[in-house]
């Protein structure tokens, strides 16, 4: 009997960390540091850029350059917070597709560490490169 009262107040308090998957959220960023395979940072470029992640797709507006926009398809997304988008973690695989067909597969996580958040894409077609943002707003778009 006790098992059966613990499972809804256990599914209750779990499902505030799945939630946030299916939401649909916008971050700005101010800043682009482009890394290599063991995270040193190779370069740093000062740039208003915009990303946007839905249960379907990503974009990514680098730059502030709608001509550059990058719209990736979502294949999977995981995510676990224990404080929705201020500790915890979202890893999405997406597939980027450019105007000459070129096809890219993406890992992008976006994790959160006492209330900063840092968002990370690495890109399989580019070995040892990858693409570290930090977050300076973020916004539950409904």
């Amino acid at each position: 009997m006790k098992n059966v009262l613990l499972l809804p107040l256990l599914l209750i308090g779990v499902a505030p960390v799945f939630g946030q998957c299916d939401k649909t959220v916008a971050l700005s960023t101010s800043k682009t540091e482009y890394l290599d395979a063991s995270n040193t940072v190779e370069r740093s470029v000062d740039e208003k850029s915009s990303i946007e992640m839905n249960g379907s797709e990503v974009i990514i507006i680098p730059g502030g350059k709608t001509d550059h926009k990058m719209v990736g398809k979502i294949q999977s997304n995981a995510c676990a917070w224990s404080v929705p988008y201020k500790d915890g973690k979202s890893v999405v695989k997406a597939l980027f597709q450019d105007p000459s067909g070129n096809q890219q597969n993406a890992t992008l996580t976006l994790e959160g560490k006492e209330g900063k958040l840092t968002f990370l894409m690495e890109v399989a077609e580019m070995p040892g490169r990858k693409i570290r943002v930090s977050v300076d707003e973020f916004a539950e778009k409904k």
